[in-house]
């Protein structure tokens, strides 16, 4: 191999060949690839090895890393999208070592274009192995390999945590933070600075005209029988599962009522942490649709009102002053920032290059956006010409870009694994910074206490499976086994009396 491995990485590789399937939690930027590449050099002498990588930039990034790093000629290594065509997937999947997106992978294993015979599957960005996502259908299929999960978050609930360790039948798990001994010399620092931003007085206005609306339309589906959680978003996309699953004619009128909530709701999270800008976009989506609810809102008396603040007025969100003023402060310095919505991501990008600061968005395939254009911009920003990246949830998962100096968020998520991953796109080789800029009194306040909480729980969680495990393990090699024909054990304690 081109690349020595550490004390850590080695130390991970020898407890998965003595423990098995095992579950890797290693923090963004310290190698978790190249664990995964020392496997694949052993377990390629006995069998084919499987790559799965959740996108496609992300496999071919692997797939140069094994024919580099590994020295293995070309026609021992596939790359598989669901560009190729069958016919040539199946003549590529002889060789060693396949290197795939899911998707394609699980409908060649339903097809029997694929055979399920192999030695090992590594499952990178494994916190996706939940629900229907093609990892869990992939690994169903698979018997007797040896699977290992690499992850820099696998989420901050035990619920999800061991849905991932049942899908992947782990049996090992193996966790470094940046504060473990074997790993704290190689973690490079960063800063994370939270910007404080206060809304508008405009702003305030709006906001306060859309929680009049959905205090009214809360009122009347709790009348129904169905009070909304509006502070919990998760529990409010959960209701209408519930009123769904009634039988009576009050269904249709709770779930249009439901509906202008949701519309509400998501206006007001588009306000509060976005701005002026985004919230005119969805209201335009809004009067495109031809739902009832879409209908009935656009009616309202209220609503007309709120169009009116909103479209009059150029009044942006505060965040976006201070994005620039940032951006300006680190002159020469390159950066990602992170944005939730397409829309705000443009709008940055113009509102950069009017103060002649040159940068490019990131996002994922739609519309003119295509896998080309992601790999070009990528190229482009690796090699310099051009210093600040606009990237969407795209741009958290894995792709190599090492020499960034500062990432900055334009809005906290609620999401751990998430605010994990945009965190380590900075200080992967050198010191970085971290920017959050967060409205006060907003969502913005609780989506990042929400994301602090859950990584903090998923520290403690992993800790005591992993000790529950090593637990097992033990007891399953100290226990004893007993023939009862010569009445005697035959391994572990010998006096009878232990056994009864």
């Amino acid at each position: 191999m081109k690349l020595t491995p550490r004390a850590y990485q080695l130390a991970i590789y020898n407890s998965i060949i003595e423990n098995g399937s095992t579950l890797v939690v290693l923090p963004t930027g310290l190698g978790k690839t190249l664990i995964a590449l020392m496997l694949i050099r052993e377990f390629s002498k006995k069998g084919r090895c499987l790559f799965l990588t959740p996108t496609k930039p992300l496999a071919k990034q692997h797939y140069e890393s094994i024919l580099d790093v590994l020295s293995m000629p070309s026609d021992e290594v596939s790359l598989i999208t669901g560009d190729i065509p069958p016919k040539k997937r199946k003549e590529m999947y002889a060789r060693k070592v396949i290197v795939a997106t899911p998707q394609t992978i699980r409908n060649d294993l339903e097809e029997g274009i694929l055979s399920s015979d192999f030695s090992l599957c590594i499952f990178d960005e494994c916190h996706r192995a939940v629900g229907d996502y093609a990892y869990v259908s992939i690994a169903d299929k698979l018997n007797n390999t040896l699977f290992v999960g690499l992850t820099a978050s696998p989420g901050g609930k035990r619920e999800r945590i061991e849905e991932v360790v049942n899908n992947l039948k782990i049996k090992n798990i193996e966790i470094r933070t940046s504060f473990d001994e074997d790993v704290a010399q190689y973690v490079q620092k960063s800063t994370i600075t939270w910007i404080p931003v206060e809304l508008s007085p405009l702003l305030k206005k709006i906001k306060n005209n859309i929680d009049e609306m959905m205090a009214s339309h809360a009122r009347a589906l709790a009348g129904m029988g169905f009070p909304p959680p509006l502070k919990h978003k998760g529990r409010f996309l959960d209701l209408r599962n519930k009123i769904l699953s009634i039988d009576r004619g009050l269904k249709y009128h709770a779930l249009v009522e439901y509906s202008i909530l949701l519309n509400l709701l998501h206006m007001s999270e588009l306000l509060e942490t976005q701005g002026l800008h985004a919230l005119r976009q969805y209201v335009k989506k809004i009067e495109e649709k031809q739902s009832k609810s879409a209908k009935r809102l656009l009616h309202e008396k209220k609503f007309a009102e709120l169009k009116r603040l909103i479209f009059e007025n150029d009044n942006e969100h505060p965040k976006l002053g201070k994005l620039l003023d940032l951006v300006r402060s680190l002159s020469g310095k390159k950066i990602i920032i992170f944005a939730q919505y397409r829309d705000q991501i443009t709008k940055i990008e113009n509102e950069l290059s009017k103060i002649g600061i040159p940068a490019k968005q990131f996002v994922g395939k739609k519309g003119t956006f295509t896998r080309k254009m992601q790999e070009k911009t990528m190229e482009e920003f690796r090699s310099g010409l051009f210093d600040v990246l606009i990237a969407s949830s795209i741009g958290e998962e894995g792709l190599d870009v090492p020499a960034v100096d500062a990432v900055i968020f334009y809005e906290p998520v609620p999401s751990e694994i998430r605010s994990i991953q945009r965190r380590g796109r900075a200080a992967r080789l050198k010191k970085g910074e971290v920017y959050i800029l967060m409205t006060k009194g907003t969502r913005d306040e609780y989506y990042y206490w929400s994301s602090f909480r859950k990584e903090k729980k998923m520290k403690e969680i992993l800790t005591i499976m992993k000790r529950r495990m090593i637990g097992k393990l033990e007891n399953k090699m100290q226990k004893p086994t007993f023939n009862p024909e010569k009445k005697q054990p035959l391994v572990g304690q010998t006096k009878i009396s232990n056994f009864i």
